[in-house]
């Protein structure tokens, strides 16, 4: 009688991964999707799939560095207090930083805006072998510059190439870039931390409680969250104009950090298993060469062991 044949590894995370995948096909409301759930799991369950997921990406991300043939880039994106901080700490606990680094994208620098809005990003792509996780994005040049015009003067554009059209423009510009991206061995992971208002404002008050909290909030942060409804509506325009097959968004709820951590975490070893990355294998060359190296160490044991 034959056994069934064992679930991959993507399978297995498929629950946690198909529904909050948009990969432009069909439409997109953000409103249809829940920022409290969970999955059918407890926190106990989440940690215990939290734990199995970090120590499948560490085995994997040994063998993306050794292969040395793909890259694996990470964005993040989400409001304030989404828990993007937080995820990339609990997630990428005990992997190698050798081959992994995080880009924090703050307000441009005049040096920057002396080039196009990609050029700072495309200066923090991670080598191949390596993973990059961008702590906001590319993404912000159609979020934040959207919702503050004032910024886009700012970018020194000429006058005449800054009409209607320029976030469809700028759209197709990101779409273009990703593809590109995808079609030179980057794999383009896109999370959305989809929290809900009453949520941050928790977390907020949680911040101003905890003196070792306190020095992340603003009152700018204030001033942003009194423009929630033009950033949800900017965000989804983002979500329906981006995703794409090579480069689909992934729409986390956030409401709960643990099940957040369970679906990014899902998203990334289950992307890593379809590289089917394995350690490179010596040539004939460098196996004559081994039996050398080993006869040389053989012979110097026996040389130590004389005296």
């Amino acid at each position: 009688m034959s056994k069934k044949p064992s679930k991959s590894l993507a399978q297995e995370l498929d629950r946690y991964i198909t529904p909050f995948r948009y990969d432009g096909s069909g439409k997109f409301h953000l409103k249809a999707h829940k920022t409290d759930a969970k999955g059918d799991l407890d926190k106990e369950e989440a940690e215990e799939i939290l734990e199995a997921n970090k120590k499948r990406l560490a085995e994997f991300q040994e063998k993306l560095y050794a292969q040395d043939r793909w890259s694996l880039l990470i964005v993040l994106q989400g409001m304030d207090a989404g828990g993007k901080d937080s995820a990339i700490k609990a997630i990428f606990e005990g992997i190698n930083p050798q081959g992994c680094e995080v880009h924090a994208f703050k307000q441009p620098s005049s040096k920057e805006l002396d080039h196009d809005f990609l050029w700072r990003h495309v200066l923090a792509l991670p080598e191949r072998g390596h993973i990059g996780i961008f702590n906001r994005s590319h993404y912000e040049e159609c979020l934040v510059t959207r919702v503050h015009p004032e910024i886009l003067s700012k970018e020194k554009l000429p006058e005449k190439l800054v009409t209607k059209n320029i976030w469809k423009e700028r759209f197709e510009d990101i779409s273009a870039f990703e593809r590109y991206l995808a079609r030179n061995g980057t794999v383009v992971l896109k999370f959305f931390l989809n929290l809900s208002k009453e949520e941050q404002r928790a977390r907020f008050l949680g911040r101003l409680e905890d003196p070792s909290k306190q020095w992340k909030f603003s009152l700018d942060d204030i001033k942003e969250r009194a423009l929630w409804p033009r950033y949800q509506a900017v965000y989804q325009d983002i979500v329906r104009h981006t995703a794409t097959p090579h480069a689909p968004w992934y729409v986390v709820p956030a409401d709960h950090k643990w099940f957040a951590r369970v679906v990014i975490g899902s998203v990334i070893v289950a992307a890593l298993e379809r590289l089917d990355l394995r350690f490179p294998r010596a040539d004939k060359a460098s196996l004559g060469e081994f039996k050398e190296v080993r006869k040389a160490l053989e012979q110097e044991g026996k040389a130590s062991g004389k005296r």
